[in-house]
Formats: structure tokens, C-alpha cells, sequence
């Protein structure tokens, strides 16, 4: 028999990565439950009609198709076998496909249940993606997005709160963080000002990059794709162009005064900086990045991306992004539905509190105390004494066996247990709780409220 092996791009998860994983999903849900966003879930496989055209021709190369039941190669053409062509062949032998994101298909599900919803609709989901991406540190095949959006509003006030949200977030994870900003109408503006606009996408792809491959990777990409060199020579500039996001600003109202929609992009970004700057924020810090691009076809507005910004860590990668897709239901048959999301990548927030030692050395999943176990008689008392605690909420457990009291100890200690309870037949008879602090070997002797009110401390 062979060895056991995952497959790469995932991870099992043991108990204690669990605890810390719902401490962050956890952390998250609250502030979407706070901010009204209601929770639902999708299918974990769509169609693959559904997912591809989405996310631009990167995108679509990195979706997990899934082969067709039974004998799928019977129906292919004979033509496309002998020719060896996956991308002809894909039409015949698959139809559906694992999720790329969530808000594709969230989309399609406001399609199908526009008349049962009610508008803006506020939803969150915390659910797995896939994608056949190449593993690396903070990227992984199967991983887990949670997503909020607002689907059915203009205001820009919906960006506004989202920038407060992941605030919120990283202020509880006592994590510091920079949220980056960008619009889209500001993309297409220098791709007009290029006298490049047939080549939007290919532009933002590559400026989107610039952090990764740096100025001279950029232009080598653009060249690439065929752009013109004096159109390339007009996006130069904003390559080399550093400052604070008020030099930013400025240098944009200059750059882009011939170009009406690349200047209604700096009035919204003014409208999301002002009012972020009057709301203040606690944790995390907004700057305009005029090369953030995020390289999603779906987005018509603001675009936002959040990297750490902690000294203790060089992890450079994203953890969250989000911006406004105006039509992206569209694409399903329902037109004018204008929508906003953000998505925090909770396996690469994961690694960056592991990493920083930010979970907390308590988790309330946990359990509490541990009854360790003298016998029948004393088993079956301990049992009623547990039923009384997790009736109160506190998370309790009884060792199963009778065993020596240093196993039953180290049982607790393995898995932090930072009480236990030792009761025997003098214990049951005067009706008392003797426990033992674990970590101090502290003991003191309890009625049951007593130890109901010291363990919901």
C-alpha cells in the first residue's frame, strides 16, 4: 500500500489549528453580523458556463474543471481526440467546475432569486475557493474566502464602511494593516489618455504587477502584448511617480484632465478619502495606490487591497480585496444591479497571526475543565456535575476511562485544559468540586455554583 499524501495546494487542519481558525472566522462573522450583511452559501461546484469569462484569461486558466460522469471522452468528436487539443476538447467533457471566488456566484444567485430578496442585499459567505495555482507561501489551491457585498446600491457610502470594516477586523486581531485604493474609471482613463483603450485589460494586468516585477517587467509585459510604443511612453510616468495621496491626487487631476471618466474616478476616490478621514480609523492606515489594478474583469469603480504592515513580518502578499462591479449580474440577465464586495483571504490572515503569535492562548471552543475519572459510581456523578456545567455554557468533559491519574492529567494538559476535577467518593458524599489550576498546581475546593460563577469568568 502506498503512503498516504495530500494533495499539494492543501492542508489538513488538527484541533488546535481549528480553534484558531474559528477565532478568525469568528472574529470576522461578528463584524459582518454588526454591519447587517445575513449569511448564505453556494454550491461548492458551479457550471462552467457560470465561472469562465469572469475573471480574464489568467483567471480562467487556474479554474478547477471537473470531468463528466461515466465515460467522458464517448461523446468527444474523434477530430478533437486526434488532435490533442484540451481547449476544444473542454466543451465535451466538462460541464461544471469548482468555484473560483464567491461572488460570481453570488451573482448568479441574486439572478435567481431577485424576487425573494430584498434590495440592497447584504450577504456574507465563509466558504472554500479552488484554484490550479502554483503553492507557495500564502497561496494555496484549496482555501477559504469570506466575502461580503452589497448588491443593489450606487452609494458610495458602501465603500466608505467597507474600509471600516476591515478596520474593525484587524483592530480586534491586533493587526496592523494598509488598505490600498484605486478606481477603475482611473484605469480606463490612462488607457485613454494611451490612446489604448482596446488595450485596458492587458494594461492593468501588467501595472497591477509593478510591485512584483518591478518598471522594467511592466513595460517588457506591455511590449509583449503588442502595445504601442508611444502608448506605453504615456503610462510610463505613472510608473515612476511617487508621493503621499494628496501628490497622488494632484498628479492625476493633471494627467487625466482630457479624460471624463478617468476624472469622475478621482471625484469618487475624493468622496471614500474624505469620508474615511472623518470617520477615522483605528488599526489600519488608507493610501491611493495609482497602480493597483486587482486583475478582475468584473470591476467598474473603486478597487481596494489590504497587505500588512507590520515590521515583525515581510510577508508582502494580499490578505483582502474587494471594489465595485456596476454590471456584474449582468452577465446572468439582470441589468443595472450595481454592487460592491470585499473578500478577506483568511488562510493568508491565518499564517500572518501564526507567524506574529496573535491568537489567543484561551479560545472559548476550548474546553474548561476536565473531570477525571475514579470509577463507575464516580463517572456517572461527574456526568450529572458536566450536564449542569454545559447547560450554563461552559464547555466541560469527563476522562473516559479509569486509567492513572498522570495519564488522565497529561490528557488534560495536551490539549490546554487549564483545569481539572477530582472527585471521589468523600467529594460526592459532601457534595463538594475539588479542582486543580493546571498550570500552577493551585487547588481549592468548590460547591457547584461556585465553580458555575469561577469558570464563567
Amino acid at each position: 500500500m502506498s503512503k498516504p499524501t495530500l494533495a499539494k495546494g492543501t492542508r489538513d487542519f488538527g484541533t488546535q489549528e481549528m480553534l484558531n481558525r474559528n477565532y478568525l472566522f469568528n472574529t470576522i462573522r461578528k463584524h459582518f453580523n454588526r454591519m447587517g450583511f445575513m449569511q448564505i452559501e453556494t454550491p461548492a461546484m458551479e457550471t462552467l458556463a457560470t465561472l469562465t469569462g469572469k475573471y480574464g484569461d489568467e483567471g480562467d486558466q487556474l479554474i478547477f474543471k471537473i470531468l463528466n460522469s461515466g465515460d467522458y471522452l464517448k461523446d468527444t468528436p474523434q477530430d478533437i481526440l486526434n488532435e490533442k487539443n484540451s481547449k476544444k476538447a473542454l466543451t465535451h467533457i466538462s460541464e461544471k467546475a469548482l468555484r473560483y471566488d464567491l461572488t460570481v456566484p453570488t451573482a448568479r444567485y441574486v439572478v435567481m432569486n431577485q424576487h425573494s430578496i430584498t434590495f440592497p442585499f447584504k450577504r456574507y459567505q465563509i466558504q472554500p475557493v479552488w484554484r490550479a495555482d502554483r503553492p507557495q507561501k500564502g497561496r494555496y489551491r484549496e482555501f477559504y474566502q469570506c466575502d461580503a457585498d452589497s448588491i443593489g446600491s450606487n452609494s458610495l457610502l458602501n465603500e466608505v464602511e467597507f474600509i471600516t470594516l476591515f478596520d474593525n477586523v484587524f483592530f480586534d486581531l491586533d493587526l496592523s494593516a494598509t488598505v490600498q485604493l484605486n478606481n477603475r474609471k482611473i484605469l480606463t482613463g490612462i488607457a485613454q489618455i494611451a490612446n489604448a483603450e482596446a488595450n485596458i485589460i492587458d494594461i492593468t494586468v501588467a501595472i497591477d504587477k509593478l510591485d512584483k516585477i518591478g518598471k522594467e517587467g511592466v513595460l517588457k509585459e506591455l511590449a509583449d502584448k503588442n502595445i504601442l510604443p508611444e502608448s506605453i511612453k504615456a503610462i510610463t510616468p505613472l510608473l515612476d511617480f511617487t508621493g503621499t495621496t494628496t501628490d497622488k491626487l494632484a498628479f492625476l487631476k493633471k494627467y487625466l484632465a482630457q479624460s471624463d471618466i478617468g476624472k469622475k474616478g478621482i471625484e469618487e476616490i475624493e468622496f471614500i478619502l474624505n469620508h474615511v478621514t472623518t470617520l477615522g480609523l483605528k488599526k489600519c492606515t488608507l493610501e491611493l495606490d495609482i497602480t493597483l489594478a486587482r486583475g478582475l474583469n468584473y470591476y467598474t469603480g473603486a478597487i481596494m487591497e489590504v497587505k500588512v504592515n507590520d515590521s515583525r513580518t515581510d510577508f508582502k502578499s494580499s490578505i483582502c480585496g474587494g471594489g465595485r462591479y456596476d454590471d456584474l449580474t449582468g452577465v446572468f440577465g439582470l441589468k443595472g444591479m450595481s454592487g460592491v464586495g470585499v473578500s478577506f483571504g483568511a488562510d493568508r490572515i491565518y499564517d500572518v497571526l501564526l507567524e506574529l503569535n496573535l491568537f489567543p492562548t484561551t479560545n472559548p471552543e476550548s474546553t474548561r475543565i476536565l473531570f477525571t475519572n475514579y470509577g463507575a459510581t464516580e463517572a456517572l456523578h461527574c456526568l450529572q456535575l458536566i450536564a449542569q456545567l454545559r447547560d450554563n455554557g461552559i464547555n466541560a468533559e469527563l476522562y473516559p476511562d479509569t486509567v492513572k491519574m498522570g495519564k488522565q492529567i497529561k490528557y488534560a494538559d495536551d490539549k490546554n485544559i487549564p483545569y481539572a476535577a477530582m472527585i471521589g467518593s468523600d467529594e460526592i458524599t459532601q457534595g463538594i468540586i475539588k479542582i486543580k489550576n493546571l498550570a500552577t498546581a493551585e487547588q481549592q475546593t468548590l460547591t457547584m455554583q461556585q465553580l458555575i460563577n469561577f469558570l464563567k469568568l
